[in-house]
Parts: C-alpha cells; sequence; structure tokens
C-alpha cells in the first residue's frame, strides 16, 4: 500500500501522470486525489504499466486500487494522452447508469479521476469458465441481459458490448455488474441487449456459454432480437430471453 505523500516517488509519479510525468501536472493530481478523501493506492492486478501492477488500463485511462476511510474503491486515472481532457462525461453516464442499477456505484469525480466502487471479482468469460452449474449461469446471463434492457429504456448506449470481454465482471458473490462507460453516449440509439446477446450467444464466448447451458437456436435470436428492435416492449423483451434459453 503506498501512501499518497508517496506517489511522488518513482515509478508511482509515472503512473499516475501516464506516459509523461511533470512536476506540475503531478501536484495538480495529488491535490486531486486529496480532495477525493484517497487515503493510498494498492499497486496490484492483472495489468502492468510501467512495470507496476494495476486493475485495467485502456485508452482513456489506468485503474487502480485505491483506499478512503480505508475501504477499497476503483480509482479510474485520466491519462495525459487521453482523448479527452475532463472524466465528468464518463461520470455523468455512470450516474446515469447507476439510476438503472446498472454498473459499479459513482463514488466521485474531478477533472483527472472517476472513483468507483471496487468490484471484486473476475470478468465474466474467466468466471464461466470454471462454472459448473448451468443454473447459476443462467441466472447471471438474465441478470446481464436485464441490466441492458434497463440501459435500452433508459436511452444509455454502452457502446462496447458487442466485443465485450473486459466490460462485465462477475464478483464474489456471482452478482454480474457492467463496467467502463468511457464511450457510453445518450446522443446515439441504444442497442445493450442487441450487442450483448451477439457476444454471448453469436460471436464472441457463444462456444463458451453453449457448453454451460446447451446450444441456442441463433436464427430464432436474431428473429426476437428483430422484433426487439421494432418494439422494445417488456413482452419482445422477454421473447428474447425464452430463446436465450434463460
Amino acid at each position: 500500500m503506498i501512501a499518497i505523500k508517496r506517489l511522488v516517488e518513482e515509478p508511482y509519479a509515472s503512473v499516475i501522470c501516464y506516459p509523461r510525468v511533470s512536476n506540475s501536472e503531478l501536484k495538480k493530481r495529488l491535490t486531486e486525489l486529496e480532495r477525493l478523501g484517497i487515503e493510498a493506492l494498492e499497486f496490484n492486478g492483472p495489468k502492468q504499466v510501467l512495470d507496476v501492477h494495476v486493475l485495467g488500463k485502456g485508452c482513456v485511462g489506468i485503474v487502480a486500487l485505491a483506499y478512503r476511510e480505508r475501504a477499497k474503491v476503483a480509482l479510474k486515472i485520466r491519462r495525459i494522452d487521453a482523448n479527452r481532457s475532463r472524466m465528468q462525461q464518463e461520470a455523468e453516464m455512470l450516474r446515469k447508469a447507476n439510476l438503472e442499477r446498472v454498473g459499479p456505484q459513482l463514488l466521485g469525480v474531478s477533472e483527472d479521476f472517476l472513483l468507483m466502487q471496487f468490484i471484486d471479482g473476475e470478468l465474466l468469460p474467466e468466471w464461466l469458465e470454471r462454472q459448473r452449474s448451468s443454473l447459476k449461469v443462467r441466472k447471471v446471463l438474465r441478470d446481464v441481459l436485464a441490466q441492458c434492457w434497463r440501459l435500452d429504456m433508459a436511452a444509455l448506449d454502452h457502446g462496447e458490448l458487442s466485443h465485450a470481454p473486459k466490460h462485465v465482471i462477475v464478483d464474489v458473490k456471482n452478482r454480474p455488474f457492467i463496467v467502463d462507460f468511457e464511450t457510453a453516449s445518450i446522443s446515439r440509439k441504444p442497442s445493450n441487449l442487441t450487442s450483448i446477446c451477439q457476444f454471448l450467444f453469436m460471436s464472441g464466448i457463444a462456444e463458451k456459454v453453449s457448453e454451460k447451458i446447451g446450444e441456442k437456436d441463433k436464427k430464432m435470436i436474431r428473429e426476437a432480437l428483430r422484433g426487439y428492435k421494432r418494439f422494445r416492449s417488456a413482452d419482445n423483451f422477454r421473447k428474447v430471453l425464452e430463446t436465450c434459453g434463460l
């Protein structure tokens, strides 16, 4: 665990200001962390940045484990070379998702940081790999589809669910969370349910899903999704669930 005052040291400073550190930027960012109530960071996780372990790394930010009031939280650090100058837009999209009971809880935001609930779990493909109970798999997948339906009803498009190996985490209580709303939008037509169904049942991890809950008729799923796209009703959503075997 690295206290805030030690983040001026390397290689931590270069992670906080990845990929180009400067004294002025580092000072500004440390002030932001203090205002967010961050006490320390723990560099641990499956990804690496400058030989430092983190939870995740993307085009916009690096996600690290942090502590606030002694509780674990997820901290998304805006990259210096990101295609945006602030984290507020992503925070607003996550806030809207939270209203629909979707996503990790938004805990705070500043110009360069997004503070969220830490989800202690596995990415969906890894979780699915070790499951032996088809009932448990069906329950989790049904929950994922229901979350996507609620996002559709809220006119919030996640934007990356047709290829979602890193966008669904299943926690230690087998609760799925859709994560990473950095490309989410309310200005385009939402396609969350159709996108996640494509990933789960037609491409992506379809073979792995079939191994766990049995082969599904892709033609029937496509037809159900076409009906749903024409009219996003509860009845049409239920038809999608039925054709997917959920």
